[in-house]
């Protein structure tokens, strides 16, 4: 009783959040909403024993969204993303292939016959899933992720031409900044 009550919170919380995503005028707070639907979507997944593909997707999603939101916060022209913009382009095009898409996902779920387990559950799921995803390319996909991350805070490092402590120089208990860049903030 207990499963399906979460099952529902999990797949009514996953919609609507889903829905916010459109519904919020600004792209961080879409990303935000994003998240949360995925968040509520990971929990579905526990839900059904899979822990490990459940950590995943948190994780992976958590760590998506607040690199999307810091590249907002960095590059775009609107102060963090947070200025009012319409989150939706082409609303009817994509109201009639979200609906489509929606009816004919809901007639998969109820009316195909899904097949029942024909053997014991492996031993250590973990390893099973990892194997049936990577096979022998898992050592691969591990130093590609690490590339990948270092990539990541590379480029925010070098992006920034400004350090942390540069508008106080060495004397971080100056009243009034000696700040370098004109029209900074001065206080």
């Amino acid at each position: 009783m207990l499963s399906h009550i979460l099952f529902w919170v999990c797949a009514v919380g996953a919609v609507a959040a889903g829905v916010a995503v459109f519904r919020v005028d600004s792209m961080a707070r879409a990303t935000f909403a994003l998240l949360l639907s995925f968040l509520f979507a990971a929990g579905t997944v526990f839900l059904v024993e899979l822990a490990y593909l459940g950590v995943l997707v948190v994780l992976m999603m958590i760590m998506e969204m607040v690199i999307m939101v810091l590249f907002m916060v960095m590059y775009m022209m609107n102060p963090a993303g947070l200025m009012p913009m319409s989150m939706v382009h082409n609303k009817i095009g994509a109201l009639v292939i979200s609906a489509t898409v929606f009816v004919a996902l809901s007639a998969v779920a109820l009316l195909v016959d899904w097949p029942r387990r024909e053997h014991a559950p492996p031993a250590d799921p973990t390893r099973a899933l990892g194997e049936a995803l990577m096979g022998s390319k898992m050592l691969v996909m591990i130093i590609v992720g690490l590339v990948l991350f270092t990539t990541m805070v590379a480029t925010v490092v070098l992006a920034t031409h400004r350090g942390r402590y540069d508008r106080y120089g060495d004397r971080l208990d100056r009243r009034i900044p000696d700040d370098p860049v004109e029209g900074g903030v001065r206080s």
